[in-house]
C-alpha cells in the first residue's frame, strides 16, 4: 500500500541550517540572497507571461522545496527558476509554452545586466540547448518532489479569517501583500499555510493599529500558536530590511546564461583580468631586457675582429635599441597570444559574423518587402485598368442600346407614314370605282332606253 500525504514537506530549523548548500560551503547570507533573487525572477516572469498569482506562488514554493534537497552549487538559480515557472503553469492549469518562458527569461537577463535587447533566435543552437536544459531541470524537480507537487497557499485562508474577525478591507489587502512577500522566504517550508495566514493578519493589524480579540486569543480558533506568529513577523521584518537581491555566481558547473552577449562580456572581463599578468604587459611596464647576443646578431660581428671594435659596436647597438624602444615597445617579435586573448579574438570574430548575418537578413527582408509593395502596386493598377475597361464596355453597350432604340423609333415613324399613304390611296381607288361604276350604269340605262 502506497501512502502519500499532501502537505508532508516541512522542515525544522536544524534541517534548514544543514541544507545541501551549507554543506557545500555557502553561507547563510548568500543562500538567502540567491533564494530571494530566484523568487524575484519567478514573480517578474509571471507578470510578463500574464499568469495568475497562484502560478507564481506555486513556482516559488517549488523553488524553495527543491533547494532544500539540492545545492545551489550544482543547479543554477536562473535555470531552476525558469523550470519552476514552466512546471507551475501546468500545475495551475495555465500552461505556457517553453518558447515563451525562454524568451521572457532572455529578455529579463538582458535588462538586468544592461545588455542590448535582442530577439532570441528560435532556430539557433543556443535556443535548442536552453530548451533541453529547461526540460531536464523540470525532470530533476519532479524527481526530488516524488511527483507530489501539491501546494496549499495561505491566501485562501486570509479572507476567511478576516471575515470571521469582522475587519475592514484594508487589512485584507495588506495581509494579501504580506503573504505574497512571505513566498520569498523559507516560511512556506517551515510552517503550515494556516500559521502563515495568521502571521500576516497579525502583522497587518499591527501596522494599521486595528485591535484583535485576545481573550480568548483569536489565533487558537485557527489552529495556530503565538510562537509561530511571532516567527513569521520576524522573518518578514528581516526581509524588508535587506537590500535588493543581486545574483552571486556560486554554481560549479559553469555560468548559465539565456543570451549570447553575456558570454561575450564575460570573456572580455576575463581577458582584461589576465592581460596584466601576460609577458606583453611586462613589456609595457618598461622592464624589458634585451638579450646580449641580439646586438651581435643584428650587427653581424665576427670572431676575428678586435675587442675594442666589438665593444664599440655593442655599445652602439645598445644605444640604438634603447632609442627604438618607445614606451616599452622594442623591435622584438611580440610574444604569442594567450588562450584568453585568442578566445577574445574568436568571440569578436563571431560577433562580427553574427552582425554581418543580421545585416544580410535585414537587407533580404527589405528587398522582399519592396518586391511585395511593387507587386501590390501592379495589382492595383491592373485592377484599375480592368475597371476602366469594364466602364468603357458598359458605356459602349449603353450607346448601342440607345442607337437601337432610336432606330426602332424611326422605323416605327416611317411605318406609320407609309400606312397613312396606303389608306389615302385606298380611299381614292374606292371613289374612282364608285365614279366609274355610276357612269357605267347611266350609260347602260341610256342604251336600254334607246333600244
Amino acid at each position: 500500500m502506497i501512502y502519500t500525504a499532501i502537505d508532508n514537506f516541512y522542515l525544522t530549523d536544524e534541517q534548514l541550517k544543514n541544507s545541501p548548500s551549507r554543506k557545500d560551503g555557502i553561507d547563510e547570507a548568500t543562500e538567502t540572497t540567491l533564494r530571494i533573487y530566484g523568487c524575484d525572477l519567478i514573480q517578474e516572469s509571471g507578470i510578463l507571461l500574464r499568469l495568475p498569482q497562484a502560478v507564481m506562488a506555486t513556482g516559488q514554493v517549488l523553488f524553495h522545496r527543491f533547494y532544500c534537497k539540492k545545492s545551489l552549487t550544482k543547479f543554477h538559480v536562473k535555470k531552476v527558476a525558469a523550470s519552476c515557472v514552466w512546471l507551475a503553469s501546468k500545475l495551475e492549469e495555465s500552461p505556457r509554452k517553453a518558447r515563451q518562458v525562454l524568451i521572457v527569461f532572455h529578455r529579463m537577463e538582458c535588462r538586468r545586466e544592461n545588455l542590448p535587447i535582442e530577439h532570441l533566435d528560435l532556430s539557433s543552437k543556443k535556443y535548442i540547448e536552453l530548451k533541453t536544459e529547461l526540460s531536464r531541470t523540470e525532470r530533476h524537480i519532479l524527481k526530488e518532489m516524488g511527483f507530489i507537487c501539491h501546494v496549499e497557499h495561505p491566501h485562501k485562508f486570509i479572507s476567511n479569517y478576516l471575515a470571521a474577525l469582522g475587519n475592514p478591507t484594508e487589512l485584507r489587502q495588506e495581509a494579501w501583500n504580506l503573504a505574497n512577500d512571505s513566498l520569498r522566504t523559507t516560511l512556506c517550508v517551515r510552517f503550515k499555510s494556516e500559521v502563515v495566514a495568521c502571521g500576516v493578519v497579525y502583522a497587518a493589524a499591527r501596522r494599521f493599529q486595528v485591535p484583535l480579540p485576545e481573550n480568548p486569543p483569536w489565533w487558537k480558533a485557527f489552529d495556530a500558536e503565538k510562537s509561530g506568529i511571532v516567527e513569521v513577523c520576524k522573518v518578514l521584518a528581516h526581509l524588508y530590511s535587506l537590500p535588493k537581491a543581486q545574483y552571486i555566481p556560486v554554481c560549479k558547473d559553469g555560468e548559465f546564461t539565456f543570451s549570447n552577449k553575456s558570454l561575450h562580456s564575460q570573456s572580455k572581463v576575463v581577458t582584461k583580468e589576465i592581460l596584466p599578468t601576460s609577458p606583453q604587459a611586462n613589456n609595457e611596464s618598461g622592464t624589458t631586457k634585451t638579450p646580449p647576443s641580439a646586438a651581435n646578431v643584428e650587427l653581424g660581428g665576427s670572431k676575428g675582429e678586435s675587442g675594442k671594435s666589438e665593444s664599440k659596436e655593442s655599445k652602439k647597438s645598445d644605444d640604438q635599441l634603447k632609442s627604438m624602444a618607445v614606451d616599452g615597445q622594442t623591435t622584438e617579435e611580440p610574444p604569442p597570444k594567450s588562450k584568453s586573448e585568442a578566445s577574445g579574438v574568436r568571440s569578436k570574430e563571431r560577433e562580427d559574423r553574427d552582425k554581418d548575418r543580421d545585416r544580410d537578413r535585414d537587407r533580404d527582408r527589405d528587398r522582399d518587402r519592396e518586391r511585395d509593395r511593387e507587386r501590390d502596386r501592379v495589382r492595383v493598377k491592373s485592377r484599375e485598368r480592368d475597371r476602366g475597361r469594364d466602364s468603357d464596355r458598359e458605356r459602349d453597350r449603353d450607346d448601342s442600346e440607345r442607337d437601337r432604340v432610336r432606330d426602332r423609333s424611326y422605323r416605327m415613324k416611317d411605318r406609320a407614314k407609309d400606312s397613312g399613304h396606303s389608306d389615302k390611296s385606298r380611299h381614292h381607288s374606292s371613289r374612282d370605282r364608285d365614279y366609274h361604276g355610276s357612269s357605267y350604269s347611266s350609260r347602260e340605262k341610256d342604251r336600254h332606253r334607246h333600244h
